[in-house]
């Protein structure tokens, strides 16, 4: 990893700074640690007074003894640290949209089966403290479980809770741990340090405990660890407050957040409206925003085609000198062409002919979704050819 390499995220946050020491003498082969947000204080030219001491975070529900579901009850009462990026809408994997519905009881949490060998929460949660005991080894940091949703302390931010993975215990430095494990697929976000979701995540922690820092020691591919240090910021922290206190209102007054461009947004857009009302019509010509959107819609749409052709005829140019070859190379990459093997398929309605009944035996119910279409009056038309 290369700490030279300086990082600027989308919160107003100060660059990744290059950490000055490592983390243990004896231990040369761990990579360099980095921290993220504000100058360590001993960086600073002038001593500052010391700061008050924040106010301890509250004990929203010991979590020791609780099952599984009485664990996700417990998160749908507030914004956890892990609900933070998506409810700000910084996360990659989930859109505001689908933490809504959890939220409201719309939506079950879409969480994979721990019982799966390949499941990633599975493996998360089977590593968590290999990770944190090769954190305590190589930085001589002592940790301790926190068996506990804590709840901020404000009266004004109790929506926003926080169950932490470790304390990093009496150390004027550090003061929570963060383990993450990361597969070949998230290991793309991590390649020039902590990707934002996260420190989106970690922040909101230092918000709820008042702590000053927080280490993230991450697993990364099953072969690689790095431990990376995040500083409070102020000025990120609040950030995260006033679009969580956004979120949280929608929550409370039953309102849909706003809508983005994901997948995550597509689905939870269908389940929350699955079925239209047969020959029903919302009149929107008299909305300017809902306007301006369908113009827009029908201008993208259009680029959309135009780039479809022009990328369409670029690749059967490069075909045709491609000739018979598999792969052709270029300067700045390569393409290949291959034929895909042979095979074999049941030709159902052909089954179905002959045999009406295996349809009755062995049916398969498909349920439909709806379909989005666009309709164009020939005027607007003729104004986008």
């Amino acid at each position: 990893m290369n700490t030279h390499h300086h990082i600027q995220n989308n919160l107003n946050q100060s660059p990744l700074q290059p950490y000055p020491q490592p983390l243990n003498p004896t231990t040369h082969q761990s990579k360099t640690q980095i921290e993220v947000g504000t100058r360590m204080k001993r960086d600073r030219p002038n001593k500052q007074p010391r700061k008050t001491k924040a106010p301890a975070a509250k004990r929203f529900a010991n979590t020791k003894q609780l099952n599984y579901q009485q664990w996700l009850e417990i998160r749908k009462q507030g914004i956890g640290s892990s609900d933070a990026a998506t409810a700000c809408g910084l996360n990659p994997y989930m859109s505001m949209l689908e933490l809504w519905m959890i939220k409201t009881g719309r939506m079950q949490q879409n969480i994979e089966d721990e019982s799966a060998g390949y499941a990633p929460l599975y493996w998360g949660k089977q590593l968590e403290p290999l990770v944190a005991e090769y954190y305590s080894m190589h930085t001589n940091h002592k940790v301790r479980r926190v068996n506990a949703v804590l709840q901020h302390p404000d009266e004004d931010k109790q929506f926003m809770l926080a169950n932490l993975d470790y304390a990093v215990v009496s150390n004027e430095e550090v003061q929570i741990l963060e383990c993450k494990t990361v597969g070949e697929y998230g290991s793309k976000l991590w390649r020039d340090g902590v990707p934002l979701y996260v420190l989106c995540q970690v922040q909101h922690q230092l918000a709820v405990t008042g702590k000053q820092a927080a280490h993230i020691c991450a697993l990364i591919c099953g072969h690689e660890t790095k431990i990376f240090k995040v500083t409070r910021s102020e000025t990120v922290i609040q950030h995260i407050i006033n679009a969580e206190r956004y979120f949280w209102e929608c929550v409370e007054k039953d309102v849909p957040p706003d809508v983005d461009a994901s997948e995550s947004a597509a689905k939870a857009l269908q389940l929350l409206y699955p079925t239209h009302i047969p020959l029903s019509t919302t009149d929107l010509s008299e909305d300017a925003q809902a306007n301006q959107y369908f113009e827009q819609l029908l201008q993208q749409r259009h680029l959309i085609e135009q780039h479809q052709t022009s990328f369409d005829q670029l690749k059967h140019q490069i075909q045709a000198k491609m000739q018979d070859a598999e792969r052709a190379t270029f300067k700045a990459g390569s393409v290949t062409w291959k034929k895909a093997k042979d095979s074999i398929s049941l030709d159902s309605k052909a089954v179905l002919q002959h045999y009406p009944e295996f349809l009755q035996q062995f049916p398969h119910n498909k349920q439909g979704t709806r379909r989005f279409q666009i309709y164009v009056d020939d005027d607007q038309s003729k104004s986008l050819a």
